[in-house]
Order: structure tokens, then sequence, then C-alpha cells
């Protein structure tokens, strides 16, 4: 990826042990290692195309983008995402814009903002709607290097459009609970936390940083990138219709086809 990448992240039991790990850093800041393919150094390994784990990929790209297809097609928070970022002067050519690609399987996805391009994993992302994940997930990235100029070098302004994409595509109840981040008592804080490790496992995914301080970056900035709910409008809870609520909605702030 480019210097200024980020990364849709698996956030489960593995990457939990993996970032207690966080000072045995990969040599790569950037992230670049966990696109092989886009650093052009990706090449199957003997061992794994005998195990079937590799040596499938031009299969895996066609699904890829099949399921990207659909999704841009029948999706309610993919379709208000590229409309809202046409109505920012950023149209979406999924051919130009989107890219399925081999990655390590630590992520899912990942947004490239020096060729303004999104990648989806598809030796990870293997199913609708995981696809359709990733490109909300990417496409919050997408809308805010567009509309506010982020720099995805500085910190803050990583860490911003993390809880942001969290916050409005990832997190739920069930989410926090996988994370560890919810119980039945304290249901109105799970969500805050939920997108606090979320984007602290995106963030350390791609730079590298020590963990303290990434989440003393992420505290700081919180506040304010919490409570930015554009262009969605609301969060999304999973098993609800909130992603056709905010479809619906979309038209009122000039989010639509």
């Amino acid at each position: 990826m480019s210097d200024g990448s980020t990364a849709e992240t698996k956030t489960n039991t593995e990457n939990n042990t993996n970032q207690k790990n966080s000072n045995e850093k990969k040599p790569d800041a950037w992230g670049y290692d966990l696109y092989p393919e886009r650093k052009g150094s990706f090449k199957p390994k003997i061992t794994n195309v005998l195990i079937g784990k590799e040596g499938k990929e031009n299969i895996e790209k066609l699904k890829c983008e099949q399921n990207v297809f659909k999704c841009v097609q029948t999706s309610p928070i993919v379709k208000i995402m590229m409309a809202a970022l046409k109505s920012s002067g950023c149209p979406i050519d999924i051919r130009r814009h989107i890219s399925c690609e081999v990655c390590d399987y630590s992520v899912s996805g990942g947004y490239d903002p020096e060729l303004n391009q999104i990648v989806v994993c598809q030796n990870v992302s293997t199913r609708k709607g995981m696809v359709q994940g990733v490109l909300a997930h990417e496409m919050i990235h997408m809308f805010d290097f567009c509309r506010n100029e982020l720099d995805f070098k500085n910190m803050e302004h990583l860490a911003c459009t993390e809880i942001r994409a969290a916050n409005l595509t990832h997190c739920s109840f069930a989410s926090a609970w996988s994370q560890g981040d919810a119980s039945w008592t304290k249901i109105k804080k799970a969500h805050e936390d939920c997108v606090k490790t979320k984007a602290l496992y995106s963030v350390l995914a791609v730079r590298q940083i020590d963990k303290l301080e990434a989440v003393d970056i992420i505290e700081k900035v919180f506040p304010k990138c919490y409570q930015d709910l554009e262009p969605i409008g609301r969060r999304i809870r999973r098993n609800s219709d909130d992603m056709f609520r905010a479809f619906r909605e979309a038209k009122y702030y000039g989010y639509d086809d």
C-alpha cells in the first residue's frame, strides 16, 4: 500500500494475541507487507499450493469481482457511499477504484489514498457479506480523503477516519461482545469500546507505533470523530433495517443516485 494506507483488520482472538506482541513489529512501517500483490512480492508457495491454500488466485479474483459487482448493484450502504462520493466530486469507477488482490490473512481490505483505490482481499473476503463490509468501511476512508482532505500520514487524521469507519459500518453489540468489549451490564458503553478497539487494531496494522501512543491518539480525537456520522447519518446495527433506513434518508442529504 502507499505510505498513507489504511487496513480493514479481522478483530478476533488471533489479533488480540498478535497485538500483545506489538513491539515485535514488521520491518515495514506503512503496511506494505500486508498487501504482497500490490507490493509486487506475492508468489504462491508450493507447500500452500499442495494444501489448497494458494494456487487459485484467478478463481478467487473472479469471485471477488463478482461479489463487488453484486454489492454495487444491491447493497444499500454501498449505494449510499457511492452516491455520497459522487456528490462530493469523487465518483467511483469500480474498474479503476476497486481492486481484488491477495493479502495477508490478518486483513480483509484496505484503502490506498495515493492511488485512491480500495483493496478487497480476495483470499480473505470470500463472501458477499464480507465484501460489503470491506467496501463500506473503506469507502468511509475514501470519502474522508475526498471531502475532508485527510492526511493519512498524520496519526490523528488516521485515527479519526478509523474511528468513523468502525463507528458507522462495523460495531454493534454482537461485534463488541466478540471483541470482549461488552457485557449485559454495560450495553450503552459497549459500542464506544468496540469502536476504539477496532480503530486501534486498524492503526496498529499499518503503523509502527507503540500501542499506548496509539491509544492516547485515539482517545484524544474520539469525542469529535465519534459524533461525525457523515455521510450515512446513523450507526448501522447488525440484523437491523438501519441500512435501508439510511438509504431512504440519503436523499434528504443530497446523496441519491
